[in-house]
């Protein structure tokens, strides 16, 4: 049981709530052993608090999941772990979680954390039904997740990482959408398909990259962020943003596999390299 269990908690989601220690990577002064050791807790309770909703989700979607091509390989759909049995592994994650916060992480980070687990339940108990709605709800899941690791080390994460954050994450599950349809995914599937066409979701997606990119320019520009940061260098990150969104789009209409954003973070070559390259450069330009 040890292997299908671990593969309905989706450990490869987990890079996900890495967005939880960006206030503190955007916070130089704040950076100390303390606050790190206290962000790897957030991230650790974000893990586990996300798996609890993944298998909750797989726990409701059972049925439909059984006639996806590839969903019909996960351990419920599948029929390798018991419905019981996941109930108590996403109540003992969920609990989990919750204990870690109390114990150790300030009360604001754990009422950011329920946020996003009701948001989560609302999102797999209908709002995932609705279109537009269903990629919104995920997009602010990203955000919760910076004003988590903002409550961990007692700062307000920026309207420019807010706003930066939700327009990616909405280009990625708009991308999602995207690639479901070119599938040819029946909306007996996802029922939020029927409220989009392969039309729509070009132009979104175009509207959502250019909103992006404006937004980061302005962000790497602005004088206040500039000093803020220590640099007046910023904008020379800018080209690992562009290089990484367009590689994203690029295998979005012209490879038409973009189904899975985290495994394409961890697989992809050219998106790795343009990751680790802004990572190391705004590093640097905010450390060295």
């Amino acid at each position: 049981m040890i292997s299908p269990l671990l593969a309905l908690v989706r450990p490869h989601q987990w890079i996900k709530n890495l967005f939880v220690a960006a206030p503190l990577f955007f916070t130089p002064r704040d950076v100390s052993a303390p606050a790190v050791a206290h962000v790897v807790l957030a991230v650790i309770c974000f893990s586990a608090a996300s798996s609890a909703v993944y298998v909750l989700n797989d726990w409701t979607d059972r049925e439909a999941d059984r006639r996806h091509p590839t969903k019909r390989e996960r351990p419920l759909a599948a029929g390798t772990v018991t419905p019981a049995s996941a109930a108590v592994l996403a109540a003992a994650l969920g609990l989990g979680a919750v204990i870690l916060a109390l114990a150790f992480l300030p009360r604001g980070f754990l009422l950011v954390l329920l946020g996003y687990v009701l948001l989560n339940l609302a999102y797999s108990c209908g709002l995932k039904r609705i279109a537009i709605v269903d990629v919104m709800v995920i997009a602010i899941g990203f955000v919760l997740r910076i004003y988590a690791g903002g409550e961990v080390i007692g700062v307000v994460p920026t309207v420019w990482i807010v706003a930066c954050t939700l327009l990616l994450a909405l280009f990625l599950a708009l991308a999602k959408r995207r690639d479901d349809l070119v599938r040819g995914l029946a909306d007996a599937h996802r029922a939020s398909l029927a409220g989009y066409n392969q039309a729509f979701l070009d132009t979104a997606l175009a509207v959502v990259l250019a909103a992006l990119l404006v937004c980061y320019l302005l962000y790497t520009t602005q004088p206040d962020n500039m000093a803020r940061l220590g640099s007046d260098k910023l904008f020379i990150t800018a080209p690992f943003v562009i290089a990484g969104v367009l590689r994203y789009l690029q295998i979005t209409l012209v490879e038409q596999r973009s189904g899975s954003p985290t495994r394409l973070a961890l697989s992809d070559r050219f998106l790795v390299l343009t990751i680790l390259g802004w990572i190391v450069t705004f590093a640097w330009l905010m450390y060295g």
